[in-house]
């Protein structure tokens, strides 16, 4: 999935640039795992009050177009977009 100079620490900053008020502390975990949670609780609309939550497809779409329209390198879009579609694979 990922090209050989992305990493899962270069996803994870990057996923910190665009959604702001976002604290994901790498500690015991890696950035692989702390990633991929954050994009699954994303999706899922975990995140907000239960009764304003989204569909997950809402949220793939907004999650989608934050990434397509952030000044990310095309490189990063693609790989951040690569990991929503295989994690909204397996919750879908």
């Amino acid at each position: 999935m990922l090209k050989e100079n992305e990493t899962f620490a270069d996803l994870l900053a990057a996923y910190r640039s665009i959604w702001n008020n976002r604290l994901l502390e790498t500690g015991e975990n890696g950035c692989e795992e702390i990633l991929t949670n954050a994009i699954k609780r994303e999706l899922l609309d975990e995140n907000s009050h239960p009764r304003v939550r989204k569909t997950c497809y809402e949220k793939f779409y907004s999650a989608i177009k934050r990434v397509t329209e952030s000044p990310l390198k095309p490189e990063m879009k693609s790989a951040l977009i690569t990991l929503h579609v295989e994690i909204m694979g397996k919750i879908s």
